[in-house]
């Protein structure tokens, strides 16, 4: 067992989701469960009354078909609805499979067909939008929940109101509880649990399915490694088509019987914060940037005394960190100033924003620029980055506040090992490892090989104390036309750590040396176009504005002064629009869909490599 880690395998021998959650309804009947942000003064479900929704949904889905083993698409926000739905299809042995909302209409075909979903349940008329279109090429699916009450296809007898359905469904299961509760005794703890359709950033997405065993071990092996206590507060804000989002906010709860606050839109989260004060919270780094950059501004119109002080505590408690970090102890004078700074300057802080109750913050999905990792710190807040994959139930290593290295990802959770191939790649095995991906023809195809390694695709590091570092994608590093490897990350995670720099790519494959696509952040770069006296109304115009190119420049010189003179960017060009999942540059989970980018911009990167 890696670095004295309690095993936790033992525990997950006869548990299921539908069995905790029973436990739940039963030990912790009136303990608050499930509370909706978007709805004012949205009533709380407790743990008895959330069995009672789900039980009373699932009974309106079997109605509909829904059997074991079968799969259902849900196409909505975070919301109770959301939930209750998913847990619905869990309980009746199901595998749901929530997608992102930004799918187009092909690859909403595609992942039907593929999963052959017989269900699908959608939040309102923006998914009935992007449905409708599509529905005739969707041979194998019969029936349509929407959750709100818009207006459905007139005659379509395959469209269903969740209300309805929920309103059947409890007259079924008053009928006969016990449909219900044979249904989960029959239920395994390798059973299929759910399904995550992979992002696709190097092609066709793969449906990745999730045992119990995988999504409670996973919330075992987090909870015993941070030391963490039952009935723990969260945010669900991002997809729950993130394998992140799931864990943390369907499975981890169900197993610890947390509170799940909902919110539809991720824009409002720092509003959400100061609501719930949560004492979990993930992001992924896209978040803690956004986070950094908007209290940067705020700093910009604070008075000067007090702004003296912030910024004195941030970097004390920054010295602290650092020096934890590498493994050292802080003098006892230091840590005396970082006590006080902490009680009378940044307490007061953590608390007007939200960040005053939480016991766990982590990030992962990506590498979390050091500057953010390090400027949140010294707020009181240490970041703990993980690292994982969908296929791995999310994260496999992780950082804690008792042992961590900054710029790592930690060391590897209970029961799960990590090696590094002959290439670099990192490889993965233990009961966290998805059992394969999902074929047209319903089979599971195993993805470890005969020893249960699974090779993740990532190029790593592992430490002599164990701590593993990513240093890039297997399918992403740059080779130049000279043959050095380089790993574009590093290069563009240094370009980001300027505030006015949303995205950036780096390119070079092939070619004799780097250059990058800047794109300015359409948040920040207006408030920090206003405060020098900049008028331009739009990001675009920002582009070309000579102030804002000489800032980037100066970017583009940090960033070089930092990396090896091979990885040093020679030329960029700063578009003037933002990337996003809609417009095809982003994968829902905010990654770099390189190839469209290199196809969609070739005038611009052949214009970079011209005499």
């Amino acid at each position: 067992m890696p670095f004295n880690q309690k095993s936790v395998a033992s525990e997950t021998d006869k548990l299921t989701i539908p069995q905790l959650l029973r436990r739940n309804a039963t030990e912790f009947a009136d303990k608050p469960a499930l509370t909706s942000l978007d709805v004012e003064d949205a009533p709380t479900l407790t743990w008895s009354q959330l069995r009672d929704e789900v039980a009373a949904v699932a009974a309106g889905l079997a109605g509909l078909g829904l059997s074991s083993g079968q799969r259902m698409i849900i196409m909505a926000p975070s919301r109770p609805e959301h939930l209750i739905a998913d847990l619905a299809a869990t309980n009746l042995g199901a595998i749901p499979c929530t997608a992102y909302s930004t799918l187009s209409g092909e690859q909403i075909a595609y992942v039907v067909n593929h999963s052959s979903a017989r269900i699908a349940v959608l939040a309102g008329q923006s998914e009935l939008d992007r449905w409708l279109p599509v529905l005739d090429q969707l041979p194998r699916l019969e029936h349509v929940v929407v959750l709100d009450p818009v207006e459905l296809p007139a005659g379509d007898t395959r469209f269903l109101r969740f209300a309805e359905l929920r309103e059947r469904g409890l007259a079924r299961h008053e009928a006969d509880p016990e449909v219900l509760e044979r249904a989960t005794a029959a239920i395994a703890p390798d059973d299929p649990l759910s399904m995550i359709y992979t992002s696709g950033t190097t092609g066709v997405p793969k449906g990745v399915v999730l045992s119990h065993r995988n999504a409670i071990h996973e919330a075992l092996a987090v909870h015993s490694l941070h030391s963490s206590r039952m009935h723990m507060k969260n945010i669900a804000y991002l997809p729950l088509a993130h394998i992140a989002e799931r864990e943390l906010s369907i499975y981890l709860p169900i197993v610890y019987a947390g509170h799940v606050h909902t919110l539809g839109d991720p824009a409002g989260l720092v509003g959400a914060l100061g609501r719930v004060h949560p004492d979990v919270l993930f992001g992924v780094p896209r978040v803690w940037e956004k986070m950094v950059a908007g209290l940067k501004n705020l700093l910009a119109g604070v008075p000067e005394e007090r702004r003296t002080a912030l910024l004195e505590a941030n970097e004390l408690l920054q010295q602290g960190y650092k020096l934890r970090s590498a493994g050292e102890e802080v003098p006892a004078e230091l840590a005396a100033r970082i006590d006080e700074a902490d009680r009378t300057v940044l307490a007061p802080v953590r608390q007007m924003l939200g960040l005053d109750n939480l016991a766990l913050a982590s990030s992962g999905a990506a590498a979390l620029p050091i500057e953010v990792l390090y400027f949140i710190a010294g707020l009181g807040v240490e970041i703990q980055e993980v690292w994982g994959l969908s296929e791995t139930t999310g994260a496999a290593t992780s950082n804690t506040a008792e042992g961590f290295k900054a710029g790592s990802v930690g060391r590897p959770l209970a029961d799960i090992e990590v090696r590094i191939g002959e290439d670099g790649e990192l490889f993965v095995r233990g009961p966290i490892v998805f059992p394969g991906y999902l074929q047209e023809d319903g089979s599971i195809e195993r993805a470890t090989d005969a020893e249960g390694w699974f090779p993740t695709g990532d190029i790593g590091t592992i430490d002599d104390d164990g701590f593993v570092t990513i240093t890039d994608r297997k399918k992403e590093l740059i080779i130049t036309a000279g043959g050095k490897n380089i790993a574009p990350t590093r290069i563009e995670g240094l370009l980001k750590e300027h505030p006015l720099i949303g995205q950036a790519v780096a390119i070079g494959d092939g070619k004799p040396y780097v250059t990058a696509l800047v794109v300015l952040d359409d948040e920040i770069a207006p408030g920090w176009a206003a405060s020098k006296g900049i008028d331009a109304a739009e990001v675009a115009d920002l582009a070309s504005h000579p102030e804002v190119v000489a800032e980037i420049d100066r970017a583009v010189e940090a960033a070089n002064e930092r990396l090896a003179r091979v990885e040093q960017i020679k030329r960029y060009r700063l578009l003037t629009k933002a990337w996003t999942p809609e417009s095809g540059e982003l994968t829902p989970t905010l990654k770099l869909k390189r190839r469209i980018i290199s196809q969609r911009y070739e005038p611009d990167i052949v214009a970079l490599y011209e005499v």
